[in-house]
């Protein structure tokens, strides 16, 4: 048995550029995913349920209209969802039962706030020491921190209920900043905390795992024109009795072309997107 998961930040509900929810909608068409993850969704999540006809959870208090423009995350799946998986801080972490066949699986979205940012942080003049001290100085770490009790609180359950947690992390990987690659970061090998966390609680980056080389297969989602910003920083991460066997990014500059199984879409968003192939065990 086996599900396609897919993570997109789709930026400000895809209506940055013209036509821009429209190609949103393409394009997860065209991905064919059974469950996406969905960061920005900012009201667009029931439009894009309802072309695609995926069944639709928002993140957010029980009352809130599902087109409601404030909203960041969503959860869309072609199986049945159940209970909501609560938590105080919806706007970056937020999950749902799914039902696939017999099996629940734990499925959640998160974002995760981009400061402390740097382009390239090798060339900040840090100490691997001074670079994570740095990392815990703006909102994300507030945000992990926030988070990791319900987070721990799923995994503790994933020898029962397999879990999936995946979107916008906004921060580069310890996995991806290795003795492979320190050639390209000043020499620097940085156990990154805001991934690290999660590999320490059991959590596996299912892109990684694929494609364990980051100096051949770098599966860059975030890459800006003129700039020398490119990193991987989009994530489906998870844990139980299911496993990943197939994992790819896909990339684009927004408004320029991107080609799916050959065929071309304007994209509508900045961040790349991940999609993770399970089979259930």
């Amino acid at each position: 048995m086996q599900i396609k998961v897919m993570a997109w930040n789709i930026l400000h509900g895809g209506n940055d550029i013209e036509n821009g929810l429209q190609h949103v909608i393409d394009i997860i068409r065209e991905v064919d995913p059974d469950i996406v993850l969905m960061v920005e969704t900012y009201g667009s999540g029931k439009q894009i349920a309802e072309n695609l006809g995926y069944n639709f959870h928002l993140c957010a208090p029980e009352s809130t209209p599902l087109d409601d423009k404030s909203t960041n995350l969503s959860i869309f799946s072609k199986y049945p969802l159940g209970e909501t998986l609560t938590t105080p801080y919806s706007f970056y972490l937020g999950g749902v039962e799914v039902f696939i066949r017999n099996q629940k699986v734990n499925v959640f979205a998160n974002w995760f706030h981009y400061e402390p940012w740097a382009d390239r942080p090798e060339q900040l003049g840090k100490s691997v020491q001074e670079l994570l001290k740095w990392e815990k100085t703006g909102k994300k770490y507030e945000m992990v921190q926030n988070v990791l009790p319900y987070i721990k609180k799923y995994v503790a359950e994933t020898d029962k209920v397999p879990m999936i947690i995946g979107g916008d992390f906004n921060t580069p990987s310890h996995l991806d900043w290795d003795e492979n690659t320190k050639e390209f970061h000043n020499g620097l090998v940085v156990p990154w905390y805001a991934t690290k966390i999660l590999e320490e609680l059991g959590l596996k980056d299912s892109y990684r795992e694929i494609h364990p080389n980051p100096r051949i297969n770098p599966g860059i989602t975030w890459d800006t024109k003129e700039k020398m910003d490119s990193h991987r920083i989009d994530y489906i991460f998870y844990k139980g009795n299911i496993r990943s066997v197939k994992s790819e990014t896909y990339m684009s500059f927004m408004g320029e072309p991107l080609a799916i199984k050959g065929k071309q879409f304007t994209y509508p968003s900045d961040h790349g997107f991940i999609v993770t192939t399970f089979v259930l065990e």
